[in-house]
């Protein structure tokens, strides 16, 4: 009876492990999904940036008002208006004062926000329409003392208020662009391939593919390994080089000409392989035959690069 009751108990841990194991795949199974989803919207979302982006430089030649995040210049003009009309008319020293403290007040306002970073949409939207009610004032007075010069300064007025509408437009379309590049550049990193599970080494025979850890007996260096699965990357042909440097740092190299464009620069490999990448998971090998070439004991490492970028690395050791 006892035994049958251990039976049992043991029939229950190999059930429970069994069950723990099923929910541990499929919660992998799911955020292997969610990263797969949110890279392809991530790539969706670069794709609407631009032709937003496109859009924008259309009818930036048209497009002359709008919210923006620096009010300040604005107000600023406006000081200097006040400025003059004092003068002018020096008995309106009071009230022209008074709206230069308020002027000042937002000035002021604008300054910390921008010290703090924290400007919001109803905050601008806030400081523009007190940003109107403030020239709509400074406009009354300009009609009371310069009445005799009042459409030259409303010309002034007028063309300051446009340029400055530009200027802002222009810097609103310049940070527009910041943000679209660095979306891209972000894409562009998720793109980024990835070499993985590497099998690095030296074949004693380029026939029968044995493995050897002596620099002697070696006849041919070797890389295999994975390139990952990757969504939004690329899709079609693509060239994945191989290079090999020995102990000394120089890198094995069958003719001068055997270079390679990265990010960084140009770069010397030591073979070449092309694949058709479909967006899986593909395993690949390349080869390098040693033929007048002496190996040397010691470490040997491998850079693997494709896309112009640097996508894994490995290395091995002869004795």
């Amino acid at each position: 009876m006892e035994e049958n009751e251990i039976s049992n108990d043991y029939k229950n841990i190999y059930l429970g492990a069994i069950i723990l194991l099923v929910l541990g795949l499929g919660v992998m199974t799911f955020l292997w999904s969610t990263k797969r989803n949110e890279a392809k919207e991530c790539a969706y979302i670069n794709l609407k940036y631009q032709d937003t982006l496109q859009g924008m430089n259309k009818m930036l030649k048209g497009y002359i008002g709008d919210m923006s995040t620096d009010l300040k210049s604005d107000f600023k003009k406006m000081l200097g208006t006040y400025d003059r009309l004092l003068e002018k008319d020096a008995s309106k020293a009071d009230s022209l004062n008074a709206q230069k403290i308020k002027i000042q007040a937002q000035i002021e306002k604008i300054e910390k926000l921008q010290r703090s970073k924290n400007f919001s949409a109803a905050q601008i939207l806030k400081l523009k329409e007190e940003n109107e009610s403030l020239r709509g004032i400074m406009r009354s007075y300009v009609v009371q003392i310069d009445s005799l010069n009042t459409l030259n300064l409303e010309l002034e007025l007028n063309l300051t208020e446009t340029t400055n509408n530009l200027n802002r437009t222009t810097e609103e379309r310049d940070q527009f662009k910041q943000e679209v590049a660095e979306k891209m550049e972000q894409v562009k990193k998720g793109s980024k391939l990835n070499a993985y599970n590497f099998n690095s080494g030296a074949l004693k025979s380029a026939l029968k593919a044995k493995p050897t850890t002596r620099a002697r007996q070696a006849a041919q260096l070797q890389a295999t390994f994975t390139i990952s699965e990757n969504p939004i990357a690329s899709s079609g042909k693509k060239v994945v080089y191989m290079q090999i440097q020995g102990p000394s740092g120089k890198t094995f190299q069958r003719m001068s000409s055997y270079l390679m464009e990265t990010e960084g620069g140009s770069v010397a490999y030591t073979e070449k392989k092309e694949i058709d990448y479909q967006n899986k998971a593909i395993d690949i090998s390349i080869y390098y035959d040693i033929r007048q070439e002496s190996l040397s004991k010691g470490n040997y490492k491998v850079n693997i690069y494709c896309d112009e970028s640097l996508i894994g690395s490995d290395s091995f050791t002869l004795k």
